[in-house]
């Protein structure tokens, strides 16, 4: 199966990721060396969720880091294009809804918290995806999105960008079910904006106060913004 391009057609990045479904989790664990774990960590506690809170996870994937967010005793539900991906997840037990990222299947002023993991590159105009979310959350609400940005250190940028381009392709074939789809993950990555741009872009788009959190030298950055009261 051919690679989602990066103009993002909807249909070709669902496509993909039902195909990468089955053993999503554990080729992430192996990708990242094992960095996942605490980068949901980290990406909860910056939500900084209450119990009873509504809080909508997109482009959750298998729902793993809906789990994560759920053990805050706030109700928690995955969202994300991809059918496949969230069957792969049918185990965890959290509320799954099958939603497109710029047309999201929820009333206005819904929810206390939105948050979005490694999936804002992939939905085909990402800054009409932060106005959705934007739509969806309380006045006052709170955003946060974790991404691969740019690292921060000038020695281990240039590491990073030769594991994009040769190490985590191979390691891809190893591990996925869909080794095609890591091309273009590493391809979106490296085409993605930097921390300071993505900011700006997220002002831009229904938010305000946007800062952020590197996370691994810059590899993860986590972005979090306000809803205007």
């Amino acid at each position: 199966m051919a690679k989602a391009s990066l103009d993002k057609k909807p249909f070709d990045v669902a496509r993909m990721f039902d195909a990468v479904g089955k053993n999503y989790d554990i080729t992430n664990t192996v990708l990242s060396f094992g960095q996942d774990r605490m980068w949901r960590r980290k990406t909860r506690e910056r939500l900084n969720l209450r119990p009873g809170e509504l809080v909508l996870d997109l482009a959750a994937g298998t729902a793993v880091s809906t789990e994560e967010l759920a053990t805050t005793g706030a109700w928690c539900v995955a969202c994300d294009f991809s059918q496949g991906m969230l069957a792969a997840g049918a185990h965890r037990q959290v509320p799954k809804v099958c939603g497109d990222g710029m047309q999201l299947p929820f009333p206005d002023n819904t929810f206390d918290a939105v948050t979005i993991s490694y999936g804002l590159r992939n939905i085909q105009d990402f800054r009409q995806g932060l106005k959705e979310l934007a739509r969806v959350t309380k006045p006052g609400g709170r955003l946060t999105v974790a991404e691969f940005s740019t690292p921060v250190v000038p020695v281990f940028a240039t590491v990073y960008k030769e594991y994009l381009m040769r190490a985590l392709p191979v390691i891809a074939r190893a591990v996925s079910s869909n080794p095609e789809a890591y091309e273009y993950l590493a391809d979106s990555i490296r085409a993605w904006p930097d921390q300071e741009d993505l900011a700006q872009a997220i002002n831009e788009c229904g938010w305000q106060d946007c800062g952020w959190q590197n996370l691994t030298f810059g590899i993860v950055a986590l972005h979090s913004a306000i809803k205007p009261a």
